[in-house]
């Protein structure tokens, strides 16, 4: 009787551990389900923001960069401007001037990008650009107060010495480029923490829209400054207007179409998994911009300036996970 009492003990334990396992495995898959998901669109994300990129450089072929950045934020701002009109702006207010500087910022930041896209690799251009949060982690630190650990302090080193690799100095000297390079993941992170702080006054689009309304209205400016104040040194700034032909709308178009679809699943995948993951998982629009890259005719990076960008990409995932809540 004895026997047969433990007997059917050890089969209900079994039964047991095989529901908590089934269970488990349940638990596992529906997390795995909501990782693929956010992770699928971070990914779509990135191909997209590569494509728009290189509609920018197809573009950057027949006008300047800075009016590339024009058309960018006149597509921004029409549809940022269409959503308020559908729901209108419910808000606090209060921080203009930071509101300010984030457009201010942003836009210096977009143009110093944009210039590169022009005039170095895709990839090369993108890396620099995804080195903002390896800075926005140092500003973090200065201004919010944030702390970094002993893996955020190694990530931040690892980083810069990506950059380095990237730019392969010549003493010290830099050339234009990977001085843009540079000032593109700073400005981008002076965005970023910004934005946090704005985040707590002003909707999310009051803040995009300020940003592409500056973007849209300053490259007129500078523009018309162009037509009868011609400065080469201020090549990336300053440029004549030339009317889109032909093919030209048709990248133009691409180039918003690809940059809204960036954004949507941008946004979409934020949602669907922790920051943490989708954030490393953003990276892969280096790989997505080397490819295109050398489809468009941009030359495969040498050993050196591949190690540099995949120093980069660990950095900035170690930066994600870090910060991934």
């Amino acid at each position: 009787m004895l026997s047969l009492f433990k007997k059917n003990q050890q089969i209900l334990t079994h039964k047991r551990l095989r529901l908590r396992t089934k269970l488990n495995g349940v638990y596992v898959f529906i997390s795995l389900k909501s990782m693929n998901k956010g992770v699928l669109f971070m990914l779509i994300s990135s191909f997209s923001f590569a494509l728009d990129g290189a509609f920018a450089k197809m573009l950057s072929a027949h006008m300047d960069s800075i009016e590339v950045v024009f058309f960018r934020n006149t597509l921004g701002t029409l549809l940022v401007a269409s959503t308020i009109l559908k729901t209108p702006i419910v808000q606090q207010g209060g921080k203009l001037w930071l509101l300010v500087f984030r457009a201010f910022i942003g836009f210096v930041s977009m143009l110093a990008f944009f210039y590169n896209i022009a005039h170095i690799p895709l990839a090369d251009a993108m890396t620099f650009s995804r080195s903002a949060p390896i800075f926005t982690a140092i500003f973090a630190y200065l201004f919010l107060k944030e702390k970094i650990g002993v893996k955020g302090w190694i990530a931040v080193f690892v980083g810069f010495l990506g950059i380095v690799l990237i730019m392969k100095p010549n003493g010290f000297m830099l050339d234009k480029t990977d001085i843009f390079g540079l000032f593109s993941g700073i400005g981008a992170a002076l965005a970023y923490t910004s934005v946090r702080e704005l985040k707590k006054f002003y909707d999310t689009r009051s803040i995009v829209l300020a940003f592409v309304s500056l973007g849209t209205f300053m490259p007129v400016i500078l523009m018309a400054l162009g037509e009868y104040y011609p400065l080469p040194m201020f090549d990336f700034m300053i440029g004549k207007f030339v009317m889109p032909e032909g093919e030209m709308w048709l990248y133009i178009a691409f180039m918003g179409v690809f940059g809204a679809i960036g954004q949507m699943y941008m946004t979409k995948s934020f949602g669907a998994e922790r920051a943490g993951i989708v954030g490393a998982a953003g990276y892969s629009i280096i790989l997505f911009s080397l490819i295109v890259g050398v489809i468009l005719g941009d030359a495969l990076p040498d050993f050196i300036g591949l190690f540099g960008i995949l120093l980069v990409i660990i950095s900035g995932i170690i930066v994600a996970k870090e910060k991934q809540g």
